[in-house]
């Protein structure tokens, strides 16, 4: 609550987001009222975290892209489109991945500019190739990645 009341300089503000009284907004502040109905906690947590997160998440891609990578955890059909029976063929496979910045930095870059999702499933595939396939080039060069069938898709930062 005193997170809010600072971020939207004062209690009658909060109090208008919250649907509640500009006194009840006060008595949170000073402590006389310590935990709210569970739908007044939803909405309170809500409120926070829309105003909260985004610096946060933006202070975390900033560092995904220029040092730290992204973990991708994937569950989709993967693989170079080769000979039936080599391990390189397409199949399903459940992939937890690290990627370096340079591709993060490029699926950022992407989302900002307005990339689809199939734009963005193209760089990720790209990505997940250069880093599982093709070992950073030092092996399978120059093959295309496919990338369908994606059951689960999740990145990390």
């Amino acid at each position: 609550m005193r997170y809010l009341v600072r971020h939207l300089k004062g209690t009658r503000a909060v109090a208008d987001l919250l649907g509640v009284s500009q006194r009840t907004v006060e008595r949170y502040v000073k402590d006389q009222i310590r935990r709210p109905r569970p739908d007044l906690a939803r909405r309170l947590q809500d409120a926070v975290r829309a105003r909260r997160q985004p610096r946060i998440r933006e202070r975390a891609r900033r560092r995904a892209a220029t040092s730290t990578g992204l973990v991708v955890d994937t569950r989709a059909r993967f693989g170079f489109t080769a000979a039936p029976g080599t391990t390189d063929d397409a199949r399903i496979r459940h992939l937890t991945l690290a990627l370096p910045p340079q591709h993060a930095a490029r699926l950022f870059d992407a989302q900002d500019a307005g990339a689809g999702e199939q734009q963005l499933l193209d760089l990720a595939a790209e990505a997940l190739g250069e880093v599982y396939f093709r070992d950073g080039g030092r092996r399978a060069t120059g093959l295309e990645v496919e990338f369908t069938d994606v059951v689960h898709l999740e990145f990390n930062l």
